[in-house]
């Protein structure tokens, strides 16, 4: 899906549907995704090692199928939102943020990137251009391009009113593992205080128009995030979706094998995939 159409349906009330790309380097991946279901991939680059050149070169095959590619920055800092934007993603995903002023810059490059220092800094600040013509022309070379604000831990939560005022955020992110460990609950995700968070971000979220992104990793809890309120699905990972499918396939196998050589095949399977 374009960029533009994935903002328009989110704007419209819909929903849009994708997973992380942890593991994937290979761009001939890109053609198993073109058929996968999904609308957008996360490129992590928080967690996972990418040169330059590697996104580059999986940001342009991932549009040629039509699958968005919006990169995830290893830090909530401006310079990493242009880098991001240099490969011709789509869109960026600032994580961990907490400081508004912080969210506001970053946010101030993905509006008006390639402008940098002082005329930047004045338009983030004061809203000022050095003229009309060169701002209507970078919000129309950035028109379909995304950033969505990591909100992922209790300092983050408390300033949310103030970075929702900010313009040009067009969705927040729930990391679920980080904000369950800032509230004190690691991975638990029956904890009652972990879901009144989550909840109180999707309101106000929603309230000012953003819909809001929670990565989750199996069915039941996306489905829950969808039934709380996500209408930006990241369900999962490449590397988790991967070893989900090769520990059913062969499950399967060795019980028909089992069948066959009257002796028991059965393997232990238990999910060795990282949370990021």
């Amino acid at each position: 899906m374009k960029s533009s159409d994935m903002k328009a349906t989110l704007k419209d009330g819909g929903a849009v549907f994708g997973f992380m790309i942890s593991a994937i380097r290979n761009i001939k991946w890109a053609t198993v995704l073109a058929d996968g279901g999904i609308d957008f991939v996360i490129i992590d680059t928080e967690h996972g090692q990418r040169s330059r050149e590697e996104l580059s070169d999986l940001v342009t095959i991932l549009k040629a199928v039509g699958v968005s590619p919006i990169i995830r920055i290893p830090y909530p800092v401006p310079h990493y939102v242009a880098m991001a934007l240099d490969t011709g993603a789509d869109g960026v995903l600032v994580p961990y943020c907490e400081d508004p002023d912080v969210v506001r810059h970053c946010v101030s490059v993905k509006r008006w990137h390639p402008m940098k220092g002082e005329y930047l800094e004045k338009a983030a600040m004061t809203g000022e251009f050095v003229s009309q013509a060169s701002r209507d022309y970078l919000d129309k070379r950035h028109e379909g391009h995304i950033i969505i604000i990591g909100i992922e831990s209790v300092p983050g939560y408390r300033n949310l009113d103030e970075i929702l005022a900010i313009e040009g955020i067009d969705g927040i992110f729930i990391g679920p593992n980080d904000l369950s460990t800032s509230l004190g609950k690691p991975d638990d995700y029956e904890n009652p205080e972990y879901w009144e968070v989550v909840d109180g971000i999707i309101a106000k979220s929603e309230a000012s128009g953003r819909p809001v992104m929670i990565h989750q990793q199996n069915i039941p809890d996306s489905a829950r995030a969808i039934e709380a309120g996500a209408r930006f699905i990241l369900h999962c990972s490449d590397s988790r979706l991967l070893q989900r499918q090769m520990q059913s396939d062969f499950t399967a196998l060795r019980k028909v094998a089992e069948e066959k050589l009257g002796r028991s095949l059965a393997m232990e399977v238990e999910d060795t995939v990282e949370t990021v």
